[in-house]
């Protein structure tokens, strides 16, 4: 049953779903899987067309759309074709007339238009479920994996000031109230994603001592998940939570969002925070750098937390998914 996974354009800026898709076809069997990326980015009514026509050429016994580019499901083979939808925080975004237009060609047309949905958490299909008409017998929840990279390295020597990893820059990453928590602590933020002007007025505004990265590779991620000390993982909104995930499997202490999904994905594996609540934050990361005894316990429970996520554990579900789609 060979399988194409359609993917969007490779672009500098966005690639968690390459990353985790590539994960989990690593681990299928081989010649199983094929890619097929997209030839154009997603961007206007023209361009669009193009890459569902393209996406049409090259379908396989089994299609997976992968994510972001829903609407390639009009132009594929219906009773072939399985969707992954990661999350709807599109749908929360902009006027009325724009969250119409993707509620419908990204979301409701698709999900008609396909056999199966995978969905990344009970989150997501909840949040389905509320905004959509959708058939609950054809979508199944299958998490996020671990890229194999990611293992397990103690930090042997404390850096001179405590070193905060963030990841993500958009809106709901919440940098802002981060940065405010952090005033006067002797610390380095470690910021992974484009900065724009109101956060770098804000950083100097606050005086934030910080670095930060973007388009960068995941050996080069990975390296700054080893040099922190902490995640602070402070999402509004998220539909996994991957760096959680991550944080844990490398040995580091996370404080996350009192938020679903975070809060199911982490389980007892980081110290949760209102995200809205600076004071809050602030004394939570201080007593993640101060009370050792709390650190060695969410960075055990962390590497419990991380197998569940393994990408070998993964692919055998989506492998098991593929093998209905062909019984239904």
């Amino acid at each position: 049953m060979p399988i194409t996974f359609f993917f969007r354009k490779p672009s500098p800026s966005y690639h968690s779903i390459e990353k985790l898709f590539s994960a989990i076809i690593e681990n299928l069997p081989e010649g199983l899987a094929e890619k097929h990326f997209s030839p154009y980015q997603s961007k206007g009514l023209w361009k669009r067309i193009l890459i569902g026509m393209d996406a049409r050429k090259f379908q396989g016994n089994i299609n997976h759309i992968t994510g972001d580019i829903h609407f390639i499901a009009l132009f594929l083979k219906k009773n072939k074709t399985i969707l992954t939808i990661h999350d709807i925080g599109i749908l929360k975004q902009g006027n009325f007339l724009r969250r119409s237009i993707l509620k419908l060609f990204w979301f409701q047309i698709p999900i008609w238009r396909v056999k199966m949905v995978t969905v990344i958490s009970e989150f997501t299909k909840q949040e389905l479920a509320k905004h959509l008409y959708i058939n609950q017998d054809k979508v199944k929840v299958v998490h996020n994996c671990i890229p194999n990279i990611y293992r397990y390295t103690p930090k042997t020597k404390a850096a001179q000031k405590p070193i905060i990893l963030q990841i993500g820059t958009k809106e709901n990453k919440n940098l802002e109230r981060l940065v405010i928590a952090l005033e006067n602590m002797d610390c380095t933020l470690i910021i992974v994603g484009p900065l724009n002007q109101n956060q770098l007025n804000i950083l100097k505004k606050y005086k934030t001592d910080y670095e930060n990265h973007f388009n960068i590779s995941e050996q080069e991620l990975l390296a700054l998940f080893i040099k922190c000390d902490l995640l602070a993982y402070i999402s509004t909104y998220e539909g996994f939570g991957m760096p959680v995930i991550e944080a844990n499997a490398v040995g580091r202490p996370v404080l996350a969002s009192n938020i679903e999904p975070i809060k199911s994905v982490s389980g007892n594996a980081a110290l949760l925070v209102d995200p809205y609540n600076i004071s809050e934050i602030r004394n939570q990361i201080e007593k993640l750098l101060t009370d050792r005894i709390l650190r060695d316990k969410l960075i055990e429970n962390g590497r419990e937390n991380a197998k569940k996520y393994s990408s070998a554990e993964i692919a055998k579900i989506y492998l098991a998914v593929y093998e209905k789609m062909i019984e239904i």
